[in-house]
């Protein structure tokens, strides 16, 4: 909204060209999500103690979890109450990528508040079926991949691109096209919601995350840098730039709150959402191969709950002490605070690893 403000103000003085800049808004919009999560953090979480929305932990997690029962959580409405907030201010509200990416990042916190709400309501920690809860993702994020499919400008834009080989461009069908977008948005929603476990564990890989793709959407919007870089160009989609920086800083606000020991959970209304917001964004600048670099962390998360199921089920035996792989850690003798800044660690050498691709082509 400031944005439009200021470019109707831009014939009266000519200071107002500045906010035609997409790294000055980008910085605006970090700002503004990061003070409006420190500033209503408190409120937000004083609340959800008078409602009693506390945490549910599971029954066969680990015991030194069993005291974290009570906490604050569906704390991730306040990230994106400040990611929402931030991108209506800051940016282009007539660009079709900032309402695709802003709708899915909404509509999976929804899913994941409606999750949240029977977990409290049942005082259970189950809450929606994962077959009720797998079919609205997959519905949203079909419904997005649709759009992006409709309103594409150039084959590019929904071609798969594989990093470093810059020849290699795979054209994709409706269908295809679709069946992929769905399953990076989904994978990537629930594997942030599986990472979600220690606190600040999920949401600086998050941040990490969101701001390494924000460097490719800048890239892609621009098309003297895509050609440079040999990277797809694609119309538009540097305005993604703003929403990455507003999930930056509200994630940084939200640590400010979830770094152990955790005053306040994100809960499946944040961790849904965040999760849904990189892969949409991934899709958006054709980069699905770099999110999973990026997000080598929460890959391994993922990675390590299947082999557990299917290793117990063909063997009747555990690869894990307990999945995800972070309790494994835990179970193994680590502090939480050693687990948590080593994945941090990590996430940091990946989302580097991932960068380097822009140029090693």
């Amino acid at each position: 909204m400031l944005y439009h403000l200021a470019m109707a103000l831009e014939g009266f003085h000519s200071g107002f060209n500045v906010f035609q800049y997409i790294t000055f808004r980008t910085i605006l919009g970090v700002l503004t999500a990061l003070g409006i999560a420190l500033l209503i953090g408190p409120a937000v979480i004083q609340r959800l103690v008078v409602h009693q929305i506390g945490q549910q932990v599971r029954e066969d997690g680990p015991e030194s979890h069993y005291s974290k029962a009570g906490t604050p959580t569906m704390g991730g409405a306040l990230i994106l109450i400040a990611i929402a907030f931030s991108t209506l201010l800051w940016a282009d509200l007539t660009n079709r990528h900032v309402w695709i990416v802003l709708g899915v990042i909404l509509a999976y916190g929804a899913i994941g508040g409606v999750d949240d709400g029977l977990k409290l309501a049942h005082n259970d920690s189950r809450g929606l079926s994962a077959r009720m809860k797998f079919m609205l993702q997959t519905v949203v994020a079909a419904a997005a991949a649709l759009l992006l499919y409709a309103t594409a400008q150039d084959p590019i834009e929904t071609s798969f691109i594989v990093p470093v080989f810059k020849d290699v461009v795979i054209p994709l069908g409706m269908i295809s096209f679709v069946l992929l977008a769905t399953l990076v948005v989904v994978g990537s929603s629930n594997a942030v919601n599986l990472t979600d476990g220690l606190d600040g564990l999920a949401i600086l890989p998050t941040v990490l995350v969101a701001g390494g793709l924000a460097i490719f959407a800048y890239a892609s919007g621009h098309i003297g840098f895509a050609e440079y870089l040999g990277i797809p160009s694609v119309p538009g989609v540097g305005e993604v730039v703003i929403i990455c920086g507003a999930i930056v800083g509200a994630g940084l606000g939200f640590l400010w709150f979830n770094t152990y020991p955790a005053q306040v959970f994100m809960g499946d209304v944040g961790a849904l959402a965040l999760g849904a917001a990189l892969g949409i964004v991934a899709v958006s600048v054709r980069q699905e191969v770099v999110l999973f670099v990026m997000g080598g962390v929460f890959v391994a998360e993922t990675v390590s709950v299947m082999l557990q199921v299917i290793s117990y089920k063909l063997t009747g035996r555990r690869i894990f002490r307990m999945a995800p792989i972070h309790h494994h850690f835990e179970l193994k003798g680590w502090p939480e605070p050693r687990v948590i800044v080593r994945f941090w660690i990590v996430t940091v050498i990946l989302v580097l690893i991932g960068l380097a691709m822009l140029k090693v082509r």
